[in-house]
């Protein structure tokens, strides 16, 4: 994968201090720019989920089961998936361990989630009803707890501040956000439908989602290849301006807050990300064989 910094000389401005001994300081809070590191899930024969790193190529980590409920950790290195008969399975290289049974199973939106540390995961529970239970356990299967319930079952997505789960409502009518600590879920305002939670923001303030538009079809729950993404203020409903041109088929919030956005090229997809203030700092080349496939993580 290619990587270019945007702007050196803006971007070293922006970064000095008006005080010339703040410099230091404020160089050191730069975040390091992405290497390109990412995990993609090929809707190819086998349906395999591989690891990218620029210089070493894919490897692969595991294959999407059959009932298309699966996760990449944030570091990119292990998969939470669900069985047919409801168990959380972890695979970490070659050991594949089961952290928890009673998982709701035979719906590819009710997929599991890592937490932002790749330490736990979070996973809906069995049940009949619109809204589900969620559990987090840990990766080894220590520490399950409930979490909370919510209509937002579908496509779980977790802020990186630990605090937020979001996902959309299996009927596809909105996407709703839970908060752990509380256990209370709130439905995201100016979402009418969505088929996809893509991402949070590290406070767990904005959202991004797939919408749908009144007749468009809701898919079955599967990951999307791409999507044209919308960034939406939980609170307020306002649309999150995405200053990226082209066809955008992505986006993911990193820790630290940048957004990085997925633009889909002829022979390549770009990662474009930006600051917190919508500015481009970097772009990178994905690797022409990915241009097809899901990307699943990126590892910051």
């Amino acid at each position: 994968m290619n990587t270019r910094l945007l702007s050196a000389a803006a971007l070293t401005a922006a970064l000095v201090a008006p005080a010339a001994a703040a410099a230091p300081a404020e160089a050191a809070a730069a975040p390091k720019p992405l290497t390109g590191v990412a995990v993609y899930l090929s809707y190819g024969k086998g349906y395999p989920v591989s690891r990218y790193e620029p210089g070493k190529g894919f490897t692969k980590l595991g294959a999407m089961p059959m009932t298309g409920q699966f996760s990449a950790s944030p570091d990119g290195r292990k998969l939470a998936w669900i069985t047919d008969a409801g168990y959380v399975r972890i695979g970490d290289g070659r050991t594949v361990t089961t952290a928890a049974k009673g998982a709701g199973a035979g719906a590819p939106c009710l997929t599991p989630v890592w937490s932002p540390d790749s330490a736990r995961v979070a996973y809906v529970g069995k049940g009949n009803s619109d809204a589900g239970t969620v559990s987090v356990v840990g990766a080894d299967g220590k520490g399950s707890r409930k979490a909370g319930t919510t209509l937002g079952v579908c496509h779980l997505a977790w802020s990186a501040n630990g605090r937020y789960l979001a996902g959309y409502a299996g009927t596809t009518e909105g996407v709703y956000r839970l908060d752990v600590q509380t256990g209370k879920a709130i439905k995201v305002k100016g979402v009418g439908l969505a088929n996809h939670v893509q991402s949070l923001s590290p406070d767990g303030s904005k959202v991004v989602v797939a919408p749908l538009s009144r007749n468009a079809p809701g898919g079955d729950g599967s990951w999307p290849g791409g999507f044209r993404p919308a960034v939406v203020d939980v609170a307020t409903g306002k649309k999150v301006a995405v200053p990226v041109q082209g066809s955008l088929i992505g986006a993911f919030y990193l820790r630290d807050g940048r957004l990085v956005v997925r633009v889909a090229g002829r022979t390549a997809n770009t990662l474009v990300v930006l600051d917190g203030n919508g500015r481009q700092v970097q772009r990178l080349t994905e690797p022409a064989a990915a241009r097809k496939q899901t990307l699943l993580q990126i590892v910051g």
